[in-house]
Protein backbone atom coordinates (compact mmCIF):
# COMPACT_ATOMS: atom_id res chain seq x y z
CA UNK A 1 0.00 0.00 0.00
CA UNK A 2 2.83 2.37 0.86
CA UNK A 3 4.45 1.77 -2.55
CA UNK A 4 1.16 2.54 -4.30
CA UNK A 5 0.72 5.77 -2.34
CA UNK A 6 4.30 6.77 -3.11
CA UNK A 7 3.68 6.23 -6.83
CA UNK A 8 0.46 8.26 -6.66
CA UNK A 9 2.24 11.10 -4.85
CA UNK A 10 5.05 11.05 -7.42
CA UNK A 11 2.52 11.07 -10.26
CA UNK A 12 0.65 14.04 -8.77
CA UNK A 13 3.96 15.85 -8.29
CA UNK A 14 4.84 15.28 -11.96
CA UNK A 15 1.41 16.48 -13.10
CA UNK A 16 1.64 19.62 -10.94
CA UNK A 17 5.16 20.45 -12.11
CA UNK A 18 4.32 19.84 -15.78
CA UNK A 19 1.14 21.95 -15.73
CA UNK A 20 2.76 24.69 -13.65
CA UNK A 21 5.77 25.01 -15.92
CA UNK A 22 3.73 24.66 -19.11
CA UNK A 23 1.31 27.39 -18.04
CA UNK A 24 4.26 29.78 -17.84
CA UNK A 25 4.08 29.94 -21.64
CA UNK A 26 0.82 31.85 -21.21
CA UNK A 27 2.72 34.75 -19.63
CA UNK A 28 5.10 34.98 -22.58
CA UNK A 29 2.13 34.92 -24.93
CA UNK A 30 0.61 37.79 -22.94
CA UNK A 31 3.81 39.81 -23.31
CA UNK A 32 3.83 39.24 -27.07
CA UNK A 33 0.13 40.08 -27.45
CA UNK A 34 0.52 43.21 -25.34
CA UNK A 35 3.50 44.36 -27.43
CA UNK A 36 1.53 43.76 -30.63
CA UNK A 37 -1.43 45.66 -29.19
CA UNK A 38 0.75 48.63 -28.22
CA UNK A 39 2.19 48.69 -31.74
CA UNK A 40 -1.27 48.45 -33.33
CA UNK A 41 -2.77 51.06 -31.04
CA UNK A 42 -0.03 53.72 -31.03
CA UNK A 43 1.75 53.19 -34.34
CA UNK A 44 -0.98 51.94 -36.67
CA UNK A 45 -3.85 53.62 -34.78
CA UNK A 46 -5.79 50.35 -35.17
CA UNK A 47 -6.44 48.84 -31.72
CA UNK A 48 -8.00 45.40 -31.51
CA UNK A 49 -11.24 44.46 -29.80
CA UNK A 50 -9.91 41.22 -28.45
CA UNK A 51 -6.37 41.59 -27.08
CA UNK A 52 -7.21 42.79 -23.57
CA UNK A 53 -9.72 40.00 -23.05
CA UNK A 54 -7.33 37.33 -24.34
CA UNK A 55 -4.44 38.63 -22.23
CA UNK A 56 -6.64 38.70 -19.12
CA UNK A 57 -7.82 35.14 -19.79
CA UNK A 58 -4.29 33.81 -20.39
CA UNK A 59 -2.91 35.46 -17.23
CA UNK A 60 -5.80 34.13 -15.14
CA UNK A 61 -5.30 30.67 -16.64
CA UNK A 62 -1.58 30.63 -15.87
CA UNK A 63 -2.18 31.81 -12.32
CA UNK A 64 -4.97 29.30 -11.64
CA UNK A 65 -3.29 26.30 -13.26
CA UNK A 66 -0.01 26.89 -11.42
CA UNK A 67 -1.61 26.36 -8.00
CA UNK A 68 -0.62 22.67 -7.87
CA UNK A 69 2.96 23.55 -8.81
CA UNK A 70 3.20 26.25 -6.15
CA UNK A 71 1.79 23.83 -3.58
CA UNK A 72 4.10 21.00 -4.63
CA UNK A 73 7.12 23.28 -4.32
CA UNK A 74 5.81 24.72 -1.04
CA UNK A 75 6.22 28.25 -2.39
CA UNK A 76 3.07 29.82 -0.99
CA UNK A 77 3.37 32.96 1.06
CA UNK A 78 4.10 31.85 4.62
CA UNK A 79 4.60 33.45 7.98
CA UNK A 80 8.05 32.02 8.61
CA UNK A 81 8.48 34.00 11.80
CA UNK A 82 6.00 31.61 13.42
CA UNK A 83 8.22 28.69 12.46
CA UNK A 84 11.12 30.36 14.22
CA UNK A 85 9.04 31.02 17.33
CA UNK A 86 7.46 27.60 17.77
CA UNK A 87 10.27 25.36 16.57
CA UNK A 88 10.31 22.53 14.03
CA UNK A 89 8.23 19.97 15.94
CA UNK A 90 5.32 22.32 16.57
CA UNK A 91 5.69 23.77 13.08
CA UNK A 92 5.33 20.25 11.64
CA UNK A 93 1.96 19.92 13.39
CA UNK A 94 0.98 23.39 12.17
CA UNK A 95 1.72 22.15 8.63
CA UNK A 96 -0.61 19.20 9.19
CA UNK A 97 -3.34 21.52 10.44
CA UNK A 98 -2.79 23.79 7.43
CA UNK A 99 -3.05 20.84 5.04
CA UNK A 100 -6.28 19.57 6.60
CA UNK A 101 -7.88 23.04 6.59
CA UNK A 102 -6.82 23.60 2.97
CA UNK A 103 -8.14 20.19 1.86
CA UNK A 104 -11.53 20.82 3.47
CA UNK A 105 -11.69 24.35 2.05
CA UNK A 106 -10.73 23.40 -1.50
CA UNK A 107 -12.98 20.33 -1.49
CA UNK A 108 -15.85 22.63 -0.46
CA UNK A 109 -14.93 25.06 -3.24
CA UNK A 110 -14.90 22.25 -5.82
CA UNK A 111 -18.26 21.02 -4.57
CA UNK A 112 -19.69 24.55 -4.74
CA UNK A 113 -18.51 25.28 -8.28
CA UNK A 114 -19.32 21.86 -9.73
CA UNK A 115 -22.93 22.65 -10.78
CA UNK A 116 -22.19 26.17 -12.13
CA UNK A 117 -19.25 24.78 -14.14
CA UNK A 118 -21.30 21.90 -15.54
CA UNK A 119 -24.09 24.28 -16.56
CA UNK A 120 -21.59 26.15 -18.73
CA UNK A 121 -21.31 23.17 -21.07
CA UNK A 122 -25.05 23.28 -21.83
CA UNK A 123 -25.41 27.04 -22.06
CA UNK A 124 -22.15 29.00 -21.89
CA UNK A 125 -22.23 32.53 -20.55
CA UNK A 126 -20.74 35.25 -22.74
CA UNK A 127 -18.68 38.26 -21.73
CA UNK A 128 -20.83 40.95 -23.35
CA UNK A 129 -17.73 42.76 -24.60
CA UNK A 130 -16.94 43.60 -28.21
CA UNK A 131 -15.41 40.15 -28.57
CA UNK A 132 -18.34 38.53 -26.71
CA UNK A 133 -16.26 35.48 -25.83
CA UNK A 134 -17.24 32.62 -23.56
CA UNK A 135 -14.74 33.90 -21.00
CA UNK A 136 -17.15 33.69 -18.01
CA UNK A 137 -18.00 30.08 -18.87
CA UNK A 138 -14.32 29.28 -19.29
CA UNK A 139 -13.52 30.77 -15.87
CA UNK A 140 -16.19 28.64 -14.19
CA UNK A 141 -14.58 25.50 -15.60
CA UNK A 142 -11.04 26.78 -14.97
CA UNK A 143 -11.80 27.30 -11.27
CA UNK A 144 -13.10 23.74 -11.03
CA UNK A 145 -10.11 22.22 -12.86
CA UNK A 146 -7.56 24.21 -10.88
CA UNK A 147 -9.42 23.36 -7.67
CA UNK A 148 -9.07 19.65 -8.43
CA UNK A 149 -5.38 20.09 -9.28
CA UNK A 150 -4.88 21.93 -6.01
CA UNK A 151 -6.82 19.31 -4.06
CA UNK A 152 -4.81 16.50 -5.63
CA UNK A 153 -1.53 18.17 -4.71
CA UNK A 154 -2.71 18.91 -1.17
CA UNK A 155 -3.60 15.24 -0.70
CA UNK A 156 -0.18 14.26 -2.10
CA UNK A 157 1.46 16.66 0.37
CA UNK A 158 -0.62 15.17 3.20
CA UNK A 159 0.53 11.65 2.29
CA UNK A 160 4.10 12.94 2.15
CA UNK A 161 3.66 14.52 5.60
CA UNK A 162 2.94 11.09 7.09
CA UNK A 163 5.94 9.57 5.30
CA UNK A 164 8.41 12.18 6.55
CA UNK A 165 10.12 11.37 9.83
CA UNK A 166 9.47 13.78 12.68
CA UNK A 167 12.01 16.53 12.51
CA UNK A 168 14.58 16.89 15.20
CA UNK A 169 14.80 20.34 16.79
CA UNK A 170 17.28 22.60 15.06
CA UNK A 171 19.45 24.91 17.06
CA UNK A 172 20.12 28.46 16.00
CA UNK A 173 17.54 28.56 13.17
Amino acid sequence: MKALLSRLVAAMDRISVFIGQASGVFYFTCIALSAIEVFRRYVLNDPSDWSMEVVMTLCASAWALAVGYVTQRDRHIAITMLELLVGPRVWRWFRLLQLVIAIVTIATLCWAVWDPAMRQFASPERSGTAMNSIQPAYFHVLILVSGFLYLGQLIANLIRWFDEPAMEPRHGH
